[in-house]
């Protein structure tokens, strides 16, 4: 079964022109169609499938700021409060909580590694709070098991990855702009060096501003302009629970698997980090610039199979913009997930805890998570054909910072003062090694 999707009717005439043009409705492509919309600029956001259909409806949910990298904690901060403000402004609800966060742990250099963060991180004003052995205990009570220690982040929250996207694309309507699905951009003109219009399958519109929020699909797109950028993904498997048992944490984490209550009342079950490496054209380009995340965390990475070569999302190949493109042939990326990853993820979460024993199956599925090589996304205006922006690569910390990144995405066009700094973000930052630059979390 796939992830669940709420669905939504969008428009169906295509534009001539419009101010700009926002490729890839996932959480960052809706925030920045909508940011862009209600700052007055006419906004058309294409989509090949269906709004929100890959990556962003995939994921567990989780808006964080707990153990954020350095360089994405500000947007983090900032993005919690956008939750809320689009949440207003939309006025339906996109499942946005702070509920807060719940990490236990029984490892003591895990547990350091999480003080030493809140060292950090309360210096930056977020409220991150060390447990003790009795007060992790105390909270994790669902687990039946005493705990060694943990972190409460109470200002912390989820949001409903079914319904965020589709909604915030509805928001970006209100707002005037156009949204359309099942239809693919093919490419960009270019006319004296710079943006002038975005090819489509059903035309062109023209337009001197594009930005490119195609998540796995970015590097082999901006390929066809001559443009590098290093973009590896990796399949994840994950499954939700139905709704069912009583006094458990809205998120929590542990090394074990990780647990999240779903909008519905159900639960959606993970492991952190454990994923399948597909082979890829664009992986095997860019497998230089990989090799400090591959040495960092390879032993959480299983070796997959074909069925990202055969999708072609990553692919070197050079399309013609008059002809059906791997996008056209693949509406919707939907791998088939793990079979022996799923069931090991039920195991570890009914272990975790046991009130979910009974709690039948909903549904698994699996997606692509698209990273770049130090696990930070790039948020960057200036990627070398003026007026093409890229904000791609948010490597498995997408969801809860993409309000603040569509914001970003606004800053930079609008030309006013961006939300937070930006030099951490930039494209041209790959072409030096990134050892002792990958994220940790």
């Amino acid at each position: 079964m796939p992830a669940p999707l709420m669905q939504i009717e969008t428009d169906n005439e295509l534009p001539q022109a419009a101010d700009c043009v926002v490729i890839g409705a996932g959480i960052v492509g809706v925030s920045a169609a909508y940011w862009l919309a209600r700052s007055g600029m006419s906004v058309v956001l294409l989509e090949k499938g269906r709004v929100g259909a890959e990556q962003s409806s995939r994921n567990w949910g989780w808006c964080r700021q707990q153990n954020r990298d350095a360089r994405e904690l500000s947007l983090s901060t900032r993005s919690l409060a956008l939750w809320e403000e689009m949440t207003s402004d939309i006025g339906e609800d996109l499942g946005f909580r702070r509920c807060g966060l719940l990490y236990l742990s029984d490892d003591g250099a895990e547990i350091d590694g999480w003080a030493s963060w809140g060292r950090f991180a309360r210096g930056e004003g977020v409220d991150t709070r060390m447990l003790s052995s009795a007060e992790a205990t105390e909270r994790g009570a669902a687990t039946g098991k005493a705990w060694a220690g943990g972190v409460w982040s109470p200002t912390d929250g989820t949001a409903d990855p079914s319904r965020a996207a589709p909604l915030i694309a509805q928001g970006a309507r209100k707002h005037g702009a156009v949204v359309l699905q099942d239809c693919a951009a093919r490419g960009i003109e270019t006319s004296a060096g710079a943006v002038s219009a975005v090819i489509t399958e059903r035309g062109v519109i023209r337009t001197p501003h594009v930005v490119l929020s195609g998540g796995a699909w970015a590097g082999s797109f901006l390929h066809q302009s001559g443009i590098f950028f290093p973009q590896a993904s990796v399949r994840s498997s994950i499954l939700s629970l139905k709704p069912g048992g009583q006094g458990l944490p809205d998120a929590v984490h542990t090394a074990a698997a990780s647990v999240t209550r779903r909008f519905d009342g159900g639960y959606t079950v993970a492991v952190s980090g454990r994923s399948h490496v597909d082979l890829t054209p664009g992986m095997i380009r860019g497998a230089k610039h990989f090799l400090p995340m591959f040495a960092k965390r390879w032993k959480a990475l299983s070796p997959g199979g074909l069925q990202a070569w055969k999708a072609g999302f990553e692919t070197r190949a050079i399309w013609a913009l008059d002809r059906e493109t791997p996008m056209e042939r693949v509406r919707i990326l939907d791998p088939r997930p793990s079979k022996a990853h799923v069931e090991e993820t039920l195991r570890r979460g009914r272990k975790l805890l046991p009130a979910l024993r009974d709690i039948p199956m909903q549904a698994s599925w699996a997606g692509y998570i698209d990273s770049t090589p130090d696990g930070v996304p790039v948020i960057d205006a200036d990627i070398g054909i003026p007026g093409l922006t890229l904000a791609a690569g948010l490597s498995g910390h997408g969801f809860g910072i993409g309000p603040g990144v569509g914001h970003l995405v606004a800053d930079l066009l609008i030309g006013r003062a961006p939300i937070t700094e930006t030099a951490q973000y930039k494209l041209d930052r790959f072409e030096r090694s990134q050892w002792g630059k990958v994220s940790k979390f």
